[in-house]
Parts: structure tokens; sequence; C-alpha cells
């Protein structure tokens, strides 16, 4: 498998990243363990979760991914065959939040317990908190850094002008800088990362390591009326896709497939991956066989006019 750099982290990671928001939410920890054994075989181990995966759903606080993966390393002995990406900042069932200095330092030591590793290789700062001085947040991350907990930083959710001045700021401090950024960026979601995100990124030499590759689901093509919205549990959430311009990059997304052999889901991944700015675009999967789409999806090229027409037609 190919393998692309997080930023100038020296960290290397595969064309796609495996989003664990899935783990103990939408499959069960056997059904977990199961893709993530496979993830390993077919060299997809990049994996991204979050200490606040899945405080959303009822009877959960937050950090049932990490649990879920670190009984899976436990088990599995492969902590040293991936690489793991971890967030915090977002509001746990506790009430807690943010990114000042005492929360980084008591939650990463909860989500290394949670992950059963005495190290995380990527720590995001999973959306900014402007209520907490930049110099307070990253000097925290520099002291884990420094004590071999955290091997890079990342950020999540920031403004270009916010990500920026993080980026100065760790230059004038002497102090580690965000190496990666997530962002919301698929064929439906354009605007904002294009316009400025982007260019800074690709100025900085920042990895992109985008969610919701799949538009939660909607590039797949399973979402083409009302009546598919019942499909899954995010399928309550496709009305803001399913427009006149949805049905366009679907029919796109159709043709392309056509032309290669692929699906719609491998076509969207394919296009992201065509984006020189993007690194590894993130993407989950509940069963075998949609993970096995995304390694497919991890090797498909596209031709400069089958981009092109995606571009076109996901022209917002």
């Amino acid at each position: 498998m190919e393998q692309r750099s997080l930023g100038r982290s020296g960290i290397k990671v595969p064309p796609l990243m495996f989003g664990g928001n899935v783990f103990g939410w939408t499959i069960d920890k056997a059904q977990s363990h199961r893709l993530l054994d496979r993830l390993v075989e077919v060299g997809l181990n990049a994996i991204d979760t979050a200490d606040v995966y899945s405080a959303w759903a009822p009877g959960h606080q937050g950090g049932e991914s990490e649990t879920i993966i670190g009984e899976w390393l436990k088990a599995s002995g492969k902590r040293s065959q991936v690489v793991i990406a971890t967030k915090v900042g977002m509001k746990m069932g506790s009430g807690d939040q943010g990114l000042s200095r005492d929360w980084i330092m008591r939650e990463v030591d909860a989500s290394l317990r949670r992950l059963q590793t005495d190290v995380i290789d990527l720590y995001q700062a999973h959306k900014d908190d402007e209520t907490v001085p930049l110099e307070e947040t990253l000097g925290a991350f520099a002291d884990l850094v420094q004590a071999g907990k955290v091997r890079a930083i990342g950020a999540s959710n920031y403004t270009a002008p916010r990500l920026k001045l993080a980026l100065e700021t760790s230059a004038k401090l002497g102090l580690p800088r965000y190496e990666t950024l997530q962002p919301l960026y698929n064929l439906m979601d354009r605007k904002v990362f294009e316009e400025a995100l982007g260019p800074l990124c690709q100025a900085e030499g920042i990895g992109v390591i985008n969610y919701y590759a799949l538009a939660a689901g909607f590039l797949s093509g399973k979402y083409r009326s009302e009546a598919d919205y019942g499909k899954s549990k995010r399928g309550a959430n496709m009305g803001k896709y399913l427009t006149s311009r949805g049905l366009r990059v679907l029919d796109a997304l159709d043709a392309v497939a056509g032309e290669t052999a692929s699906t719609p889901a491998q076509v969207a991944i394919a296009w992201l991956l065509a984006k020189p700015v993007v690194t590894a675009p993130i993407a989950s999967a509940t069963s075998l066989d949609q993970l096995e789409e995304l390694v497919k999806a991890a090797s498909l090229s596209l031709s400069p006019a089958q981009v092109a027409a995606l571009d076109a037609a996901s022209a917002e």
C-alpha cells in the first residue's frame, strides 16, 4: 500500500484513514475487531478516533471507540503495526470539554488508558477553543510530545485564520506545530475548504485528513430519494444533500463508475485522492464488504477528464 507523509511529522499513513466513530456505535465490539484485523491485513493501518466517540448515543459517555480499539490492541498485539490518531476537545458525557491545559493533561491520560498504549501517534484538537489562549493549548501539546505520550499534533475544524495564527504561535514560541488538519471536505462540501483552508495547508505543508469523505454515506449512492432515509442511522440527515446539485453529483459518479468498473463510493474517494492537497481521506465501513470497497478506492486512479467532470457537477 502506498504511504503518504502526515505533514512534516515523519509519520507515514496509507492513502485512506479508517474512521473509528463506528466502533461501539453502529457496530459492536466483535465486528469492530474483525474490521480492525482486516484493516491491518490489507494495509489500511491508520485509525482515526476521538475521546468523544460515541457520547451522542443513548447511555454512552464517550470513550467507547477508544476502548474497543484498546481491547483489540491488547488482544492482537498489533500496536506496532498501526497508526493511532485520536482527538480531544468535544463535550464528553461528563460535561468536560475544551482545550485548556488542565483538561488536555487529564484527558490524554484517559485516552491512553482506554487505548491501552503508551503513545498516541497523532493527537488532535477536535475543534478550536477560542476561550483558551493558543499559547496554553500548544504549550500543553508540546509537553505531551516532550513526555513521549504523543508523537505529533493536529487540528480539526479550525478556520483558516485560526489555523494560520496557531502555526505562527508555534513558530514564535518554538513549539510543535499542527502537522495535520482534519476538515470537512468531499464532493458535496467543497467551498469552505477550497477557498482558504486548502491553499493554507498546501503552502505550509500541512497534511489533510478530511472527514466525511463520502458525505456521511450520501456519495455511496444509496440515498436517492426520501424513501431511502431509513437505510441507516445517518439517513435522517440526507435532506441537505438530496438536492438538484446532489443528484447531479450522483449522476456524475454513476457515469465515472461505469467508465472505471467501480462504484460511486470508490469514485468519490478517488476524486479526493486526485487532489494534491489531500493526504488521506477518512472513511468508515461497518462490514467487511464495505471495507473491501475502501481498499479498491485507495488504488483507483481517475483521468483528468473524469476529475474535471466531477468538479463541474459538484460546483456550488
